[in-house]
């Protein structure tokens, strides 16, 4: 456990299942590989409080829906801190079932759907999620039959996000705020809105 940035201060309650899913994590990985061994030392930095900071992009809500949600990470972090309700699609099955049971030890407002983001058929979402998944043009096409008309698209990205939005940019017209990681120099959260394939 680590003091959270004042930013992200959260109920000790909410902490305290932020403590439960971090313990179940540890639990499942050395089976299953939710994060790198080298990752599971600095898990609370490296990603639950960089996930966290969705938490307050989200709150207030009525939904969202996670892609690739992996680990949990940003899915079941926002989901605890918020208590908005998320949909979260990941494929692998083994991963599937860890996040149904992070839903479980965390009581979680989370539904797991453990298939492909392409064929999934949801009523899209005000908001959706995405950490360390894919290219942003790859996210894009995937998020807009998922994303609500007035939505907005939340994210996390790394050191080639400005080379990802020129790419982007070529086929999708988008409002991009940027906001920037309190947990990486060099990190970005891209809230994209009034998508739009061109």
């Amino acid at each position: 456990m680590i003091d959270l940035p004042e930013t992200l201060h959260v109920s000790r309650e909410t902490q305290e299942r932020l403590e439960a899913f971090v313990a179940l994590l540890e639990k499942w990985n050395p089976r299953i590989n939710l994060v790198s061994s080298r990752d599971i030392v600095s898990v609370w930095e490296r990603h639950v409080v960089d996930s966290l900071q969705l938490a307050p992009l989200v709150a207030g809500q009525e939904r969202f829906i996670d892609m690739g949600s992996g680990g949990g990470f940003p899915g079941v972090i926002v989901a605890i801190a918020t208590g908005v309700a998320g949909t979260l699609i990941e494929s692998d099955q083994r991963k599937a079932a860890f996040l149904r049971e992070a839903a479980r030890v965390t009581q979680a407002p989370i539904k797991v759907l453990a298939e492909r983001i392409e064929q999934v058929d949801l009523v899209p979402a005000p908001v959706v999620t995405a950490r360390a998944l894919a290219s942003l043009s790859k996210l894009l096409e995937w998020t807009a039959p998922l994303l609500e008309k007035q939505g907005k698209a939340l994210f996390l990205k790394g050191q080639q996000a400005d080379e990802e939005l020129t790419e982007a940019r070529r086929n999708w017209h988008m409002n991009v705020r940027i906001h920037r990681s309190i947990t990486s120099h060099d990190g970005v959260i891209l809230e994209v809105s009034n998508l739009e394939r061109v």
